[in-house]
C-alpha cells in the first residue's frame, strides 16, 4: 500500500531531520554532507529530495540490495534531480521510520513536504513534478516484461528441477526477446523509459542470484535480452545505484533456504 504523509512539527522532530542526524548512529542515517549526496548542475538550486533506502548488510555505509529502491534512484538520476540519501538498517529500524511510514518500509521519498512510499507512486509523482526529460512509458508498453520477476522468483525458490518453473521463466524471457527484436533496443524503442528503470534492477537480481544459487544464466539464444541487459547495466545511473553482488546474494538467501 502506498503511504503519503505530510510533514508535521512532531513528525519533523522524530523523523530524519538535520537536528537528528547527529544523534542517530551508523546504519540509520548518513549526514547531509555524506558522499552519498548527488547534486546536478542543471538543478543545483532545487531543494534536494530526501530519500530513505535500505543499507547494505555486507558493507555498512553502502546502498542495500532493494530493486525497488534502485528503480526510484534511477529515475532521480536520469532526471538529474539533486537528492540526499539516508541509509536505514532494516534489521534495527529506527522509531522515526514508522512515523513517516507506518509499514516501516523503504524506499520513501520526501516530495513537497510529503513522505511518499511505494516505488510505483514515487516514480509517478517524480514524473509529474519533473516532466523533463520524460521517462513516461506508453500505457500499451508499460507491462512488457512485467512477468519476468515473478517467474524468476518461482524458479529461484524451486527445489524440483521438473516442476516447470525454469521453463516458465524461459518462456517469459523468450517473449521479451521477441518483443525487443521487433521494437527495441529498449521497451519504448530507442529511448530509455520508466519501464526499463523498473525491469533493469530485477534482471540484475535475476542474473546474480540465479548464477549463484543455480549456476544458471540467460541462454545465448536470447541475444536481444542479453544485449538489453548489457545496455541497461552499463548506464552511468545504473552503475551508481546498483547493489553489491554480495548483498544481492545475501538478500535472496532466505528465499532459497526457506
Amino acid at each position: 500500500m502506498a503511504v503519503l504523509l505530510r510533514s508535521s512539527a512532531s513528525a519533523t522532530t522524530a523523523g530524519p531531520s538535520s537536528a537528528l542526524l547527529a544523534t542517530f548512529g551508523r546504519g540509520r542515517l548518513l549526514p547531509r554532507v555524506s558522499p552519498q549526496r548527488r547534486t546536478f548542475v542543471g538543478r543545483a538550486s532545487a531543494q534536494p529530495l530526501e530519500v530513505c533506502a535500505k543499507e547494505s548488510i555486507t558493507a555498512p555505509g553502502r546502498l542495500g540490495d532493494c530493486p525497488f529502491t534502485q528503480r526510484v534512484l534511477l529515475t532521480i538520476e536520469e532526471k538529474k534531480i539533486p537528492y540526499d540519501l539516508k541509509l536505514v538498517d532494516l534489521a534495527n529500524k529506527p522509531d522515526w521510520l514508522f512515523q513517516i511510514n507506518p509499514e516501516g518500509k523503504v524506499p520513501i521519498v520526501k516530495l513537497e513536504d510529503k513522505w511518499i512510499a511505494d516505488s510505483d507512486v514515487i516514480t509517478q509523482a517524480i514524473e509529474e513534478k519533473y516532466p523533463e526529460p520524460s521517462l513516461a512509458t506508453p500505457p500499451e508498453k508499460a507491462s512488457i516484461g512485467s512477468k519476468i520477476f515473478s517467474t524468476f522468483i518461482g524458479f529461484l525458490k524451486s527445489k524440483d528441477p521438473s516442476d516447470g518453473t525454469e521453463q516458465a521463466l524461459l518462456d517469459e524471457l523468450a517473449s521479451f526477446d521477441s518483443y525487443l527484436k521487433d521494437n527495441g533496443p529498449f521497451i519504448n524503442g530507442e529511448t530509455i523509459s520508466a519501464a526499463d528503470l523498473s525491469l533493469g534492477p530485477k534482471l540484475y537480481h535475476m542474473e546474480i542470484s540465479l548464477g549463484h544459487y543455480k549456476n544458471w544464466s540467460v541462454p545465448d539464444s536470447l541475444a536481444h535480452v542479453k544485449s538489453y541487459m548489457k545496455s541497461v547495466f552499463s548506464m552511468d545511473s545504473f552503475v551508481k545505484t546498483r547493489a553489491l553482488t554480495e548483498d544481492v546474494i545475501a538478500g535472496w538467501r532466505p528465499k532459497v533456504m526457506g
